[in-house]
């Protein structure tokens, strides 16, 4: 897909709210949408949207096998609560494996290789299978400017991404947590703020999922 056709879908979408948005991406995908997750503060908005306009949307989720007890905890009674078709993918190296042959214990932000490591056995490769496999035409994800201020400019409700051939949609693009927190009161949902991703560390720092995978539109 082209920048121009890109920038035509954008303009196609201007003034529609997370719902409107995600209901119009779903209809762009013929049966082959997806969302992601990973359980972090905030996910039960972007799950329930999705699940309000496609009640059993694949929900690709890359469980590393390190997160805290509470993120488990937030991610069953999200799956619960919302009746997930919860699609876990699995690194082919287990945890127990990865922390024995790497220090033993979670890689800390400054610590670089191990990072690097732990992000593109643990999360990256069950994140590209997952791609591959559910081969989505339309991905929709919890992205938001405010959390991502180096990007910020770059970031649109609808992207292309090269890598995976398919429509990013990002419908609380714009969204900060005043919204956010208010979402999740209205519709009761969930929530965890207890969280630690090994290969993000600092909030303002991008795991590989969205910084290094994707290519936001394809160049002519």
């Amino acid at each position: 897909m082209t920048f121009d056709q890109v920038a035509a879908l954008n303009d196609t979408v201007k003034g529609f709210s997370p719902l409107e948005l995600t209901r119009w991406a779903i209809e762009q995908a013929a049966g082959k949408a997806i969302v992601t997750t990973n359980f972090r503060p905030y996910e039960a908005v972007i799950l329930h949207l999705a699940t309000q306009a496609q009640a059993d949307i694949p929900v690709l989720w890359v469980d590393h096998g390190t997160n805290l007890p509470e993120t488990y905890r937030f991610a069953e009674k999200s799956r619960t609560q919302l009746s997930l078709n919860l699609r876990p993918y699995l690194p082919l190296m287990t945890a127990a494996h990865w922390l024995a042959l790497n220090g033993g214990s979670i890689p800390m932000p400054d610590e670089v290789e191990r990072v690097e490591s732990f992000s593109r056995i643990m999360k990256l490769e069950p994140f590209e299978r997952g791609m591959r496999e559910l081969a989505p035409s339309v991905w929709i994800t919890a992205l938001r400017k405010e959390q991502n201020p180096q990007r910020a400019a770059t970031l649109k409700p609808v992207m292309w991404d090269e890598k995976f051939q398919t429509l990013k949609v990002n419908p609380i693009l714009e969204w900060t947590p005043v919204e956010m927190e208010a979402y999740l009161a209205e519709f009761e949902l969930p929530n965890e703020r207890t969280y630690y991703d090994p290969a993000k560390g600092d909030e303002k720092h991008e795991c590989g999922l969205h910084a290094k995978l994707v290519t936001d539109v394809a160049k002519g």
